[in-house]
């Protein structure tokens, strides 16, 4: 089988950390769970849309994981495990996936889950009719056929290498048909957005909160979940409270129990303190935060001045002035902990102002003007930063912040940052006209994370008739590499190219951090997403 085969080939380094991690945060706590209470958890940022066909902000899916699950698992070792589904196989050409459906499992509105709402759930993202941004982790589905109420048969256009780990993304998370026919007001949540998850949305109130409570009926969960029964807390609330001080305080005063997003000066208030613990999540699966430039306008279009953007500022000593050693300094748009990383990349490239100043001095930036920027033919050196404003968390803005004040100083470029609203990304998206877009991303797939980065349907789709074929050409093929050292050198080759041709400026490699007390038990990330787990296995202790 194709799937085995994969995993029994694949790298194991990305999950080391995490399993690790999980261990040692959860040996000092061998009581057994105990059902009942409830959790508040102090979040950064507020999802702009709860429904995860079409959200693409990864601190959305913290609280989305909670109410949607998927059709498989992805456990810390690599390994995909069951969920909604028990069991498949796969063809020999790898054009054909049979899945066997657990039985009895409902949606919150009562509807069952079974083998035709698979097939809703996928034609349905694949339609270009239905506005989502997961359509793009099928790019080689075909069709489904429903052979009985618990089995379904995929049928792709060409192998795809990828299509497991999508199935097992939150993005292609199961939704109720009967809440997915019900339109856009599913980005608003609310219990409309019915999923099988082991908590059910109860309600939203915008800036403030979203509460949850238990589906007691939950009774499939994860392959690779300790509990496979019903969450252990009654209810949960997941309070939006961007304010770093205001997180730390209420954490520390006792309102709240878990805050994710913890400030590099405020960790030292909960790690290795009594009453806290302190826990740090993988950066395998989302890519490295990146400035994505689009290459196809002006002036952009010119290699010389997107390499002096790359060169002209210190990302390292930047990266350690902001986060305090908390995250690494990235070389690739890929994390560091995902085995398709290429490490050879590190140290090839930034950090050079003199080398930016001369390719600009050939590039015809020559003259300065009042302020010290350069100029030619009259117009300033200038390209703007476009960042959405429910994006912004984690003083990511800070950090571009620094690199445009040392490309002023180092070289004259003028790199402006604009706050904008994500309907303001949407548009530029659309039409192609965003210049530059700073972002991770979520799939855990090498492949999958170039494709909506920087291959023909990320966010250059709307312009790709102007984009690099041979960077595309390399991504396509390695989506569709089922030999794993195959895939190995065509993503390689595709992160290098995005490099030296400064397509990317990649700044650090995230990871989620989470400070709780410690009476809270359970807390864990999920591989797929390297963000904080569902709050399906959390309980708390007795104080």
């Amino acid at each position: 089988m194709i799937a085995t085969f994969l995993h029994q080939r694949a790298p194991r380094l990305a999950f080391a950390t995490f399993a690790v991690a999980l261990a040692s945060a959860g040996a000092a706590h061998a009581e057994q769970p105990r059902s009942g209470g409830e959790l508040t958890f102090g979040v950064t940022t507020e999802p702009a849309c709860f429904n995860p066909h079409r959200s693409e902000q990864q601190n959305s899916f913290i609280v989305i994981r909670n109410f949607i699950d998927s059709l498989i698992a992805k456990g810390a070792d690599g390994r995909f495990l069951p969920w909604l589904a028990k069991e498949w196989t796969v063809s020999p050409d790898g054009k054909t996936y049979d899945f066997k459906l657990r039985d009895g499992v409902t949606f919150h509105d009562g509807a069952p889950f079974d083998a035709e709402a698979v097939k809703f759930n996928l034609d349905f993202v694949k339609n270009p009719a239905n506005t989502n941004s997961a359509g793009q982790l099928l790019l080689a589905y075909q069709s489904s056929e429903v052979i009985s109420p618990t089995e379904i048969r995929l049928t792709l256009s060409r192998p795809d290498s990828t299509l497991l780990e999508s199935l097992a993304s939150i993005r292609l998370g199961i939704v109720s048909p009967k809440a997915l026919q019900s339109g856009d007001r599913l980005c608003s949540g609310g219990p409309a957005l019915a999923g099988t998850g082991p908590f059910v949305f109860q309600s939203y109130t915008r800036g403030q909160s979203v509460q949850l409570v238990k589906n007691k009926d939950y009774a499939w969960a994860p392959g690779y979940a300790a509990n496979q029964g019903p969450a252990y807390l009654d209810k949960a609330t997941i309070r939006f409270l961007p304010e770093y001080s205001v997180r730390a305080g209420a954490l520390s005063s006792g309102q709240i129990d878990v805050i994710e997003g913890v400030q590099p000066t405020d960790v030292s208030l909960f790690k290795d303190q009594p009453g806290f613990q302190f826990l740090v999540g993988p950066s395998g699966a989302q890519t490295s935060f990146t400035l994505n430039i689009n290459y196809t306008i002006p002036p952009a279009t010119d290699v010389r001045v997107r390499q002096a953007l790359r060169d002209g500022a210190d990302i390292g000593a930047l990266v350690e002035s902001v986060y305090l050693g908390t995250v690494r300094r990235a070389w690739s748009n890929i994390g560091p902990e995902n085995p398709f990383y290429n490490k050879a990349l590190e140290g090839t490239w930034g950090n050079d102002a003199a080398r930016a100043n001369a390719l600009l001095d050939e590039a015809g930036w020559t003259v300065r003007d009042a302020e010290g920027f350069r100029t030619k033919d009259g117009k300033r050196l200038t390209i703007e930063v476009g960042y959405p404003q429910p994006f912004v968390r984690d003083n990511r803005d800070v950090l571009i912040q620094g690199v445009q004040a040392q490309l002023r100083k180092n070289i004259g470029f003028d790199l402006r940052l604009r706050i904008n609203t994500a309907g303001d990304w949407a548009q530029q998206k659309e039409k192609g006209t965003w210049t530059i877009y700073p972002n991770t991303y979520l799939p855990a797939d090498a492949a999958q994370e170039l494709q909506g980065n920087i291959g023909e349907q990320g966010f250059i789709k709307a312009v790709a008739d102007k984009g690099d074929k041979e960077l595309f050409r390399l991504i396509n093929e390695a989506l569709q590499a089922t030999d794993v050292e195959a895939k190995k050198q065509l993503v390689d080759a595709a992160q290098k190219l995005a490099v030296d041709q400064a397509y990317i400026v990649p700044l650090f490699s995230a990871n989620y951090q989470l400070a709780a007390k410690d009476t809270v038990r359970g807390l864990s990330f999920e591989a797929q997403l390297d963000s904080p787990a569902s709050l399906h296995g959390v309980w708390l202790a007795s104080q």
